[in-house]
């Protein structure tokens, strides 16, 4: 493996401390298994690490790792569906038919945000967990600022229709547009 100069492995081990958590917390948000958000932060790292004189000259570095991140993370899923599917057929019986999940189980956050689209979901949980811009989002996923505003928009309304917006909940108030 190439390995940049010093001075790069010190800015490099510096972005590493203070970013490596937020990537793991994104990457859990997004995937909801604390030893796969871990791995996937980790791979980042090391892409960024890899990459980290592409990185240097991007307009953000912290944006650029969110992207990998994002990219991980879309990877595992698609995975995990593909196998989840073959399971299903596997396992199904001739004639039985499986309609999903059962919505009644959609009970708190983290399994409502796992029934949107990636998309959607990066967008909620940068703009309203991480509290990035719509710039800094749209940054992160390589997307313009509108369909940032867009999926974070169609994200919300999709949550308050599966979690139903409870009065005096933290919720409610993202519910009625008090967006940040």
């Amino acid at each position: 493996m190439d390995v940049p100069a010093q001075f790069d492995e010190d800015a490099f081990r510096a972005f590493f401390e203070r970013h490596h958590a937020e990537l793991a917390r994104f990457a859990w948000l997004l995937i909801g298994e604390s030893g796969t958000a871990e791995d996937i932060a980790a791979d980042a790292m090391l892409a960024v690490w890899r990459q980290w004189d592409q990185a240097r000259r991007a307009r953000s570095q912290i944006a650029y790792a969110r992207g990998i991140v994002a990219n991980l993370a879309k990877t595992r899923i698609r995975a995990a569906v593909r196998e989840r599917r073959r399971n299903t057929l596997f396992w199904q019986r001739p004639g039985e038919t499986h309609d999903g999940p059962d919505s009644a189980a959609v009970v708190d956050v983290r399994q409502a945000l796992e029934r949107l689209p990636l998309r959607r979901r990066a967008c909620v949980v940068l703009r309203h967990s991480l509290e990035l811009s719509e710039r800094e989002t749209a940054d992160a996923l390589g997307v313009s600022i509108g369909t940032v505003k867009s999926q974070t928009s169609k994200g919300l309304a999709e949550l308050r229709r599966l979690l139903g917006p409870q009065e005096g909940s933290a919720w409610a108030s993202i519910g009625k547009g008090e967006q940040r």
